[in-house]
């Protein structure tokens, strides 16, 4: 930000002391020094050539496609970016996940919203007209989530009997998650201002709050927990409009 002061700064007293001195040569040059000031002066900038600078907002299609053909999960994300450079933009993502969990013995009922925040480079020079990208990018996820426990063993240190088996809601809310992830991306400009994205995640647990006795199964917005790791993975289908704010 500092940098971006100190050439705004730089550039208005470049263009006041061009002007400045315009003025003055107005009011002594003849009609020969007029010719060469005109000779001299670059030509118009072409439009083609300027860099457009906007918000870029949509969805994940891969979240309403599971939402549609998967009778156990419910889920949405907002997406969008803000370009502030020529090949960095800061990313924001919104989202809210439920997820019907059922194996043998075990059924749980996980649902939260999530956040992440981040930056993307785009690593790919596009020809004059092109606005594709091949974009990496970091995140910072936090979500906040509730595990309902459905059904579920109880454990024994008897072998003679076997582990009963409850029925019973238990419910553990305002449960936490943070982590990091990597993201890497790929946006095709279908029509103008209209994109096509392809992404894939890893993802790096930082830290959770676990209920007691219990350990989470499903994390919204980071999907997969194991007892093994605290990498997991992702992927995304986004569909998104740019908005032109200026060009430069």
């Amino acid at each position: 930000m500092r940098l971006y002061i100190c050439i705004f700064i730089i550039s208005l007293l470049t263009w006041g002391s061009a002007f400045s001195q315009e003025l003055e040569s107005e009011q002594s040059i003849t009609l020969q020094a007029s010719d060469s000031l005109i000779s001299d002066m670059e030509p118009p900038v072409d439009a083609t050539q300027l860099t457009a600078y906007g918000l870029r907002i949509g969805g994940d299609l891969s979240k309403l496609a599971r939402t549609a053909f998967d009778s156990n999960y419910f889920g949405f994300e907002l997406v969008g970016d803000l370009r502030f450079s020529k090949r960095f933009y800061a990313a924001l993502e919104l989202g809210y996940e439920e997820r019907f969990w059922s194996e043998q013995n075990l059924e749980a009922q996980i649902n939260g919203s999530y956040i992440k925040v981040g930056a993307d480079f785009n690593a790919y020079r596009n020809w004059t007209g092109m606005n594709n990208g091949i974009t990496t990018g970091l995140r910072y996820g936090l979500s906040n989530f509730s595990n309902t426990l459905l059904r579920y063993p109880i454990y024994t240190t008897n072998p003679t009997f076997p582990s009963s088996i409850r029925e019973d809601n238990v419910e553990y809310s305002g449960l936490t998650a943070g982590w990091i992830e990597f993201i890497l991306a790929i946006k095709t400009e279908l029509w103008s201002n209209l994109y096509l994205s392809m992404n894939l995640q890893l993802k790096h647990l930082i830290h959770e709050e676990e209920p007691a006795n219990f350990a989470n199964l499903v994390i919204p917005g980071f999907n997969k927990t194991n007892d093994f790791s605290a990498f997991g993975v992702g992927y995304g289908y986004t569909l998104t409009y740019f908005i032109p704010i200026l060009k430069r």
